[in-house]
């Protein structure tokens, strides 16, 4: 069986300067979460075999509805959970959704991250550990659309429900998918941006990309809902550039300046995931270029929250990655509980925008941990209390 301790001796060497915590329900000091039930989109077959979350969308039968909380559960399930990596506070806001409803429902949890975008071989090892492992369930955020499907194949072979969470994949041997629209966050951070460029009298713009790995499903949603956002906007959008590369503060940092060594006379914005975005600030100040430039977020992270309010970043479309950690582990529950009639293909999670009119009451507990969170990885349901 895969140990906490492994966890969080692979994790020291790479976190910026930190470990995450692994705790049990006896020193884990955070109270019991509730929340209401999540706006969602659910999708149901028929379905082309090998589609996309968006896809899915565009072809499924969807239904509007809010997915509640799950009753507690009649055991202590174990759910193994594979994350690209907890470096960036996207990831840590969802171990926070996930372990704080495993101590609600009373099942156990590990969380499982490889070192990031470009180590999809560690993430394939860990799926084979947790298989082997023999986990009640498994829900994955595939580092690849299309690599992992063999695993999560071999998974459900061997009678181990798969789900997925956030990242999407063209598996057709997942149970169930949750994750917002991809293709949803390029068009509804393009389509503010193009509102913003409207209301400053620009009739064309310029914009530069920074989506992320090029190879994760998320990452071609951004560019794919990008490129039509602009294709059918009322003004001009040029794409003058994207750059593709893991979502590391330093590494974004490094092709932000980039950008601007090519590009930064003609650039009029600058869009980037949840930890692109960010890093792109200190070159765009250092370049003097912060009142020309304006850089919008394809995803909200509560850093994100103090960056719109100093004015450094303008916008950040909203994945709310607390309710697909939510919704994922409360349908991992219901299925193994045997409460779910009609499974549906796909769960996609509504999307929300923050920018500077709305960010002062924006809720944002659907979306970050609270203050003073600290990253938890495992959670092992309290034996005396009879979770």
């Amino acid at each position: 069986m895969l140990q906490a301790t492994h966890i969080k001796s692979s994790l020291c060497a790479f976190l910026l300067g930190a470990c995450a915590t692994v705790l049990s329900a006896e020193t884990m000091s955070a109270d019991v979460a509730r929340f209401e039930p999540i706006p969602v989109f659910s999708i149901y077959p028929p379905l082309k075999k090998g589609s996309s979350a968006d896809e899915a969308l565009a072809s499924g039968r969807v239904v509007n509805e809010f997915i509640p909380m799950a009753s507690p559960a009649s055991k202590p399930w174990r759910i193994a959970f594979l994350f690209p990596h907890v470096k960036d506070p996207y990831w840590v806001d969802c171990t926070y959704g996930l372990i704080s409803e495993a101590k609600r429902l009373g099942v156990a949890v590990d969380i499982f991250p490889a070192d990031g975008y470009d180590d999809l071989i560690s993430q394939l090892r860990m799926m084979d550990e947790v298989i082997a492992a023999k986990y009640d369930a498994i829900v994955i955020s595939p580092i690849s659309q299309t690599a992992n499907n063999p695993a999560i194949a071999k998974a459900r072979s061997l009678g181990i429900p798969v789900f997925q969470m956030a990242n999407d994949s063209t598996s057709d041997d997942l149970t169930i998918k949750v994750t917002s629209s991809l293709k949803g966050m390029g068009i509804d951070t393009t389509q503010w941006v193009i509102r913003d460029a409207q209301k400053r009298g620009l009739k064309s713009i310029n914009i530069a990309l920074l989506p992320g790995p090029s190879d994760a499903g998320w990452v071609m949603g951004e560019v794919a809902g990008t490129r039509e956002a602009a294709r059918k906007a009322p003004i001009k959008v040029n794409i003058l550039s994207i750059k593709y590369g893991d979502s590391d503060l330093i590494g974004q940092s490094r092709l932000a300046e980039e950008l601007l060594i090519e590009h930064g006379n003609n650039i009029d914005y600058i869009l980037g995931c949840t930890d692109c975005a960010p890093g792109a600030i200190l070159p765009v100040k250092a370049a003097g270029m912060h009142d020309r430039i304006r850089i919008v977020a394809y995803g909200l992270t509560r850093e994100m929250i103090n960056h719109i309010r100093k004015g450094e970043i303008y916008a950040a479309t909203d994945v709310m990655g607390v309710s697909q950690a939510r919704v994922v582990i409360n349908s991992a529950v219901n299925f193994l509980e045997g409460r779910i009639k009609h499974l549906p293909h796909t769960i996609l999670i509504k999307l929300g925008m923050v920018d500077r009119k709305n960010y002062a009451n924006y809720d944002y507990s659907v979306t970050t941990a609270p203050d003073g969170y600290t990253t938890v990885l495992t959670y092992m349901p309290n034996k005396d209390s009879g979770k």
